[in-house]
């Protein structure tokens, strides 16, 4: 049996070695892919957070002798001022056209205002759905509010207050993070391109080994060999798995390198991208691969052509992303009963490793064997399909 379980084996690799284009989108196209795709946007989120970082912000003023030593605070913290005579209805269309990115009026009745220890309006236009403005928006705030804030204390002094008695509680923030956690900010992403490459390096092959032969006709006279039929599809699962650990293997390798020419320094972060976190990438991907091989080749035995199988698996490549999209959106943090979820217990080990977080050996062993029983579980389903003569028809 054992050597039936080989033969099947080595028949499925060499086959899907001759198609070249299944090989090139199976084991380049399908690596390279992500790794590019995640780098390119790191690149870019580096040289756009430095390049914006260096830009001068400034803001147009409206009425801006009417409030000389305001202007000069918003100056001497490094925002340039413009002064301009807008109406209302030109601030607004100057916003909506991204001539300028805020405009602030302030009114003509400012300085009376302010003298008799009124509220003194100033009139900020700015554009939120434009989120390239909103860095420089929250540092002209924060400008206006400290300039709110001493005038407000110098106000209580002059009065004999002190203005320590309207400060009850001070919050002192402390970040524990290191640049290594921080990286998961950005590397949040690496889990999901790493179970996709799983799934696609192979697709191919568990169509080709199932749909394929049934629609060429090879399935018929493999299945009359004097071998029972649950070997035969226990042998193509196998080669099923090989390639996904190739796909896996090449991606991880790809991601690692690639990111190693992304500057994270540069955000405050510092990802950990050496060849043992890879190793370790693969490692805790590898007990879901049989689950994933037994579910694509038991979609893949329904369907009765390589067209329907190919349109059915592109679907079911998304359904173990799918937890991965509650993470952020629910803010899930690992527990047992979440490492007991096929992809989301991976997913979480991976952010660990990035992470350079000690793993508990319960939440370890708990992710290995519920992604190892559903593997078991679905191979076994495979073999009873494959004894229905119906699968030929």
């Amino acid at each position: 049996m054992i050597r039936a379980l080989w033969l099947v084996f080595m028949k499925e690799v060499r086959e899907n070695l001759r198609d070249r284009r299944t090989v090139f989108a199976a084991l380049v196209m399908g690596p390279l892919l992500g790794p590019l795709v995640l780098g390119t946007m790191l690149s870019f989120m580096v040289e756009r957070g430095g390049r914006d970082f260096d830009k001068p912000v400034s803001v147009e003023i409206t009425g801006s002798e009417r409030a000389p030593n305001l202007v000069q605070h918003i100056r001497s913290r490094g925002i340039a001022v413009v002064p301009a005579q807008w109406s209302e209805a030109q601030a607004q269309q100057r916003i909506r056209d991204r001539d300028a990115r805020m405009v602030l009026s302030i009114s003509p009745e400012y300085a009376q205002r302010l003298g008799a220890g009124e509220p003194a309006p100033l009139v900020l236009y700015v554009d939120v759905s434009n989120t390239d403005n909103q860095r420089y928006v929250a540092r002209l705030r924060a400008t206006l509010e400290e300039y709110s804030r001493r005038l407000a204390s110098q106000r209580m002094i002059l009065r004999g207050v002190d203005p320590l008695l309207f400060v009850p509680i001070v919050v002192q923030e402390f970040d524990v993070s290191t640049p290594t956690t921080r990286s998961v900010l950005a590397l949040g992403m690496l889990s999901f391109f790493m179970l996709l490459a799983l799934f696609s390096g192979g697709m191919y092959l568990a169509i080709d080994s199932t749909a394929g032969e049934r629609e060429r006709g090879t399935l018929e006279p493999l299945l009359t060999l004097p071998v029972r039929r649950s070997w035969l599809i226990y042998g193509k699962i196998l080669a099923t798995c090989a390639f996904m650990l190739l796909s896996l293997s090449l991606t991880t390798a790809a991601f690692f390198l690639r990111l190693r020419y992304v500057n994270l320094e540069q955000l405050g972060m510092s990802g950990r991208l050496d060849l043992r976190t890879a190793m370790g990438v693969v490692a805790v991907c590898l007990p879901l691969i049989p689950a994933a091989a037994a579910l694509l080749t038991i979609i893949a035995s329904f369907t009765r052509s390589y067209r329907e199988a190919q349109a059915w698996l592109s679907f079911v490549m998304l359904l173990p992303t799918l937890p991965l999209a509650f993470v952020s959106v629910l803010n899930l943090v690992p527990s047992t009963a979440l490492m007991a979820v096929p992809s989301l217990g991976q997913h979480f080990l991976i952010q660990a490793l990035m992470r350079a977080e000690a793993v508990g050996p319960l939440a370890l062993a708990t992710s290995v064997l519920s992604s190892l029983t559903l593997g078991a579980l679905l191979i076994l389903v495979a073999g009873k399909l494959y004894r229905r003569e119906s699968l030929l028809g």
